[in-house]
């Protein structure tokens, strides 16, 4: 069983966590606190698997309650947080201060038994992945591998039971693959992409953190959050990394040394005008059950860029991410996965890595080097394809 301690000042929340758990298979509820301070003699008498943290609570709130915690423990926290402004900074301060993810507590339903339900959707997943510390198999050995997780030479094996990469409809309509092109090594690279969730804030501002103001290309990301969020997490990147970075909007111009971030609730993909790309808000269906989907940003750079993309699958829960990857190493691209060391989770880089799809398997610490490495060699000329 993976045991929960549930941490909220509310006696309604509490109670409600409480049952949206209580049919659960595999989980129980080992005990409730009303507030930060109660709550770290509980962690330590109780050792529970799995803490769920309410953000705003008196004598000690939830984010210095998860500092605290970090001093002593390295349980994985989940965040209760509101889907409002202050909700979405409050949320990413504490997943700087070490909170492993979060979840948004229900808002305008319509009855006791549907905020259950939706709680539990949100929850059980997360504290399933997270308290069972279950991770996909490995899959097939990256032949040929070197040490830092290279395949130097042929390209990597093709795993069976993948979907094809041509004729995969993208979030706006179909969308054309370019052919599988290889370049020679250390060919030119026109955009980087990257994919992640959970644990995916931390990752991306140590990868961001290391990158240059002059990067020689645009950065496009698809982190899995809500509204309002995706906003508040990329002003809280423009401040605290030397890039710009921006939430996606209409019809924005790629620009070399600027990350964009794909908005919550909207996929984002990508239109070439003339001789810039532009990007693209799309309310197509969830894919993954993920609505900014990274599968969906990886197949629209695919179709565009080809073998001038270069990607990244960094630490999250679930497979987001495989289906394009295949479709950007079909595309003649190369695909950079975080090892299972350093990530969260490792679902999806180990969903990318278990279907022989990743060129390069490295640690968080190691992957800006290796982004910057890629890129130093520049763009190609800036024409339509």
């Amino acid at each position: 069983m993976i045991s929960v301690l549930v941490v909220d000042d509310s006696v309604v929340v509490r109670r409600l966590i409480v049952d949206a758990l209580g049919e659960a298979p595999g989980i129980q509820v080992v005990g409730t606190a009303a507030n930060g301070l109660l709550a770290q003699a509980k962690i330590d008498q109780l050792k529970p698997d799995v803490i769920t943290m309410d953000i705003e609570m008196p004598q000690m709130d939830g984010i210095e309650a998860v500092r605290e915690l970090r001093k002593r423990h390295s349980t994985p926290v989940i965040m209760f947080s509101t889907l409002s402004a202050a909700g979405a900074n409050a949320t990413l301060e504490a997943l700087a201060a070490g909170a492993t993810d979060y979840v948004t507590k229900p808002s305008n339903v319509g009855s006791v038994a549907e905020s259950i339900a939706a709680v539990r959707q949100q929850l059980v997943p997360k504290i399933q992945v997270l308290g069972g510390r279950r991770r996909p198999p490995a899959g097939p050995p990256l032949r040929g591998t070197s040490p830092a997780g290279l395949r130097p030479g042929a390209a990597p094996m093709r795993p069976g039971g993948l979907p094809a990469a041509a004729g995969r409809p993208a979030a706006n309509g179909p969308v054309p693959v370019r052919p599988a092109v290889r370049r020679a090594p250390g060919g030119k690279i026109d955009i980087l992409a990257i994919g992640s969730s959970t644990g995916g804030p931390d990752a991306l501002t140590k990868v961001l953190l290391g990158l240059p103001t002059d990067l020689p290309v645009p950065i496009v990301i698809t982190q899995h959050m809500p509204p309002v969020f995706t906003k508040m997490f990329a002003e809280r990147l423009d401040r605290s990394t030397p890039l710009r970075v921006l939430e996606a909007g209409e019809g924005m111009e790629l620009a070399a040394g600027t990350v964009y971030i794909a908005p919550g609730d909207r996929h984002l993909v990508f239109e070439r005008r003339g001789t810039t790309t532009v990007t693209q808000l799309s309310g197509a269906p969830p894919e993954n059950s993920c609505r900014p989907a990274v599968d969906v940003m990886f197949r629209s750079v695919a179709a565009l860029y080809g073998g001038l993309a270069y990607a990244a699958v960094l630490t999250g829960m679930g497979q987001d991410g495989r289906s394009g990857a295949k479709v950007l190493r079909d595309s003649g691209a190369e695909v950079l996965a975080q090892d299972e060391a350093s990530s969260v989770v490792w679902g999806m880089p180990g969903a990318v890595v278990g279907a022989g799809l990743a060129d390069e398997v490295l640690p968080l610490d190691r992957i800006a080097t290796a982004l910057l490495n890629r890129v130093r060699v520049g763009r190609t000329a800036a024409v339509a394809r």
